[in-house]
């Protein structure tokens, strides 16, 4: 059974919100109606500015509770000694992230595809993902690099070509 209290508190809020959606959307539309661009913008920003604190609130508090993860796994990136670990793993969106390290090979073998599958001195594996034909021997210094949409890189300073390459651990 449901309270007459809690049924009257609904509609109430309810019908509040709608009224304030729908003078928001009149606002806004009055503020493209403008033709001139600064008056435009002018009117925009004064529509921002006079939003309540309520709604400005529960927009910081959705963007915080979303950015959490990721300040988490941002900040657990920053330190030196992860930096390198965290290659190939963990995705930061800052413009002073690292996009190319240097590591030494350990071992080299081949899955039974014929992809090059490495293993460095640090413990990370590193797969082969592309079908190009490339030397690499145990002891050499290689560098990899981000490339386009997530992928990374597998090359050294002396060659000028590379590999296609993904993180297995």
């Amino acid at each position: 059974m449901i309270k007459p209290r809690l049924i009257l508190l609904s509609v109430a809020s309810l019908f509040i919100s709608t009224t304030a959606h729908a003078s928001l959307e009149s606002q806004l539309s009055q503020c493209a109606a403008i033709q001139d661009k600064l008056d435009r913008l002018i009117c925009y920003d004064k529509l921002s500015s006079s939003l309540g604190s309520q709604t400005k609130t529960s927009i910081v508090t959705e963007s915080v509770a979303v950015a959490a993860p990721t300040a988490a796994v941002a900040l657990a990136a920053t330190t030196e000694s992860s930096v390198e670990d965290n290659f190939g793993k963990v995705k930061k969106a800052e413009e002073d992230e690292v996009s190319k390290i240097y590591l030494e090979v350990d071992k080299v073998t081949k899955d039974p595809y014929g992809a090059l599958k490495i293993t460095f001195n640090n413990g990370q594996i590193w797969k082969q993902t592309d079908s190009r034909s490339y030397r690499i021997k145990a002891e050499q210094k290689v560098f990899i690099e981000k490339a386009a949409l997530g992928s990374f890189m597998l090359g050294t300073d002396d060659r000028n070509t590379t590999i296609r390459v993904k993180r297995l651990k």
